[in-house]
Order: C-alpha cells, then sequence, then structure tokens
C-alpha cells in the first residue's frame, strides 16, 4: 500500500494511491486525517484503507491533488551519518563503532516537488539521497530480529546540508534542519510490499547527471540494526522518521564542487517506492517574518 498524505479542494488529509488515482479516506469517517494519527491507530486504520482500495469508489485523480511530505510533523527526525563504506571512503573517515545519529528539525520538511531554497547566508547547498523508515508502533528495547515488526514502512528522503553551517557544531544538527532541507515522499509504502529494504537500488540525479547510484545492501547499520541501538536510548513513537544515510557521489566531495544552485532539479529515486523530485531556487526576501 502507497500511504499519503494530500490536499484537495483546500482540506488535507489521508489516503493511497493506486495507479493514477488518491483512495480519498473521505469514505470512511472512522480512519484519522493525519498521517502519526493513521499510523498509531495500527491494523484498524490499514484494515479499514484497504476496505476503500477494494471499493473502487472515493478516488481522485492523482494530478488534482496537491501530494505533501507524507508526515509533516514527526515527534523525531533523525539521521545517521557515515553508514555506506563508499562515502565514508571520499570523506577519508573511518568506519564507526557505533552509529552515529543527529536531528533534523522537523519545520525543515517539505514533499515531493515542493522547493528547496539555497539560503542567504550559504551557497554551499548539497544533497544526500537515502532511504527512510517510519515507526509504526511505540517501542523500547527492540531485538534486532524483531525489529522489522515496528516499521510501518518506507520512503525517500534528501538529507539536504548546508555544508559550512553543519561544520559550526559536531551536531550537524543546524546545517541539517534550514527550512526545506528535509524532503521527503512521495508516500510510504507499507513495510509488507518490502520485501527486503537492505537490496534496493538508490539513484540521485542533478538535471539530468546521475551523482549516486548505490545499492542499501552497502549499508553499514541496517535499519533493524539502527532500531535495536535507539531503542536501547529512547521510546520511538508512530510517525518517527529515521533517514539511513547517503552513499557516495555528494557534491561536497565532487571535483570541482558540485553544490546545488537555483534552476537545478534534484531527483532521487529507489526501487520499490519511486522517485523523489525538488526543484531549487533562492531563498526569496518575502520568507522574512520579523
Amino acid at each position: 500500500m502507497k500511504l499519503v498524505t494530500f490536499t484537495h479542494n483546500q482540506t488535507t488529509r489521508v489516503g493511497a494511491v493506486v495507479n493514477d488515482w488518491i483512495v480519498d479516506s473521505y469514505g470512511d469517517k472512522n480512519i484519522p486525517s493525519t498521517m502519526v494519527e493513521f499510523l498509531t491507530a495500527g491494523k484498524s486504520a490499514l484494515k479499514a484503507m484497504q476496505t476503500l482500495i477494494n471499493s473502487e469508489d472515493f478516488r481522485i485523480e492523482l494530478p488534482q491533488v496537491k501530494l505533501n511530505a507524507p508526515i509533516a510533523r514527526p515527534g523525531k527526525f533523525l539521521g545517521v551519518s557515515l553508514n555506506y563504506a563508499d562515502h565514508i571512503a571520499e570523506t577519508g573517515r573511518e568506519q564507526p563503532e557505533y552509529p552515529s545519529f543527529f536531528t533534523k528539525q522537523s519545520s525543515c520538511i517539505i514533499g515531493d516537488g515542493d522547493t528547496i531554497y539555497q539560503p542567504k547566508v550559504s551557497n554551499k547547498l548539497d544533497y544526500e539521497g537515502e532511504l527512510a523508515f517510519i515507526i509504526g508502533k511505540r517501542c523500547r528495547h527492540v531485538p534486532v530480529d524483531k525489529a522489522h515488526q515496528v516499521i510501518a514502512g518506507f520512503t525517500i528522503a534528501n538529507d539536504i546540508s548546508i555544508r559550512d553551517w553543519q561544520m559550526h557544531s559536531p551536531t550537524m544538527m543546524i546545517g541539517k534542519s534550514f527550512d526545506t532541507a528535509g524532503p521527503l515522499g512521495p508516500w510510504i509504502v507499507t513495510s509488507d510490499e518490502i520485501t527486503d529494504p537492505h537490496n534496493l537500488t538508490i539513484k540521485t540525479w542533478v538535471d539530468d547527471e546521475l551523482r549516486q547510484n548505490a545499492s542499501t545492501n552497502e549499508m553499514l547499520f541496517n535499519c533493524y540494526e539502527m532500531i535495536a541501538y535507539l531503542s536501547q536510548a529512547m521510546t520511538l513513537e508512530p510517525g518517527d522518521i529515521i533517514s539511513t544515510g547517503t552513499p557516495s557521489g555528494v557534491g561536497v566531495k565532487m571535483k570541482p564542487r558540485g553544490y546545488l544552485k537555483p534552476g537545478q532539479i534534484v531527483k532521487i529515486e529507489i526501487e520499490g517506492i519511486g522517485a523523489l523530485t525538488n526543484h531549487v531556487k533562492a531563498e526569496p526576501d518575502n520568507l522574512a517574518t520579523y
């Protein structure tokens, strides 16, 4: 099942994508209107959505809706750094003994087709194509062999990084959390449809240039190991997003540097999920709100 958050006629709610149609949760008033509430409801919500899919009613043509980020305000939005051997090699760093996580503030999240802004304070705007997974059950102390049971599904993340601001602090948080630095989408593919999340092709294009081309089987720490590690320290909750790191080919390591520029298009494609596409523009003056 492909779960989406969409806007139609100025109303935002949850739905599912079937071919070129949105199956509209408006058809069942018991289906929660936000994705976090939907995931929290668990099997009952999924069953209700499947019933709507089977009915072939309450459908809207896909071009008539705006697809939003699947989850706009997760409780946690975490990324892991240095998780692909080839990316570690291009940075010249040593392989970490433990997964190294950072926080992206949820206000950075945008959806498929939304604009990535090159900030006024930096021209070192970089992309990182990544597989992300979404927690579907409240959990703590999850063993590796049970971790697949708490994943609701998978989506695509672009871990946009403002490289100079990223280096202002060892936590990297500010450089990872600029507004529009968290493209997600276009939907969540439920975990039952992803046979092996650790054997998916991941590719990133900037305009027509293929910059990243790898497989998720190159991860140093896999999704289940990340869950086991994190859940020893904190309770994971429905809607939490964990982005799993990027392979080699990031702009900062190109010669010359391949930073994103206004006018360019970034497209990330992951096998079994789809594609996440965003345009780059200069940050406009009218965003000031003081």
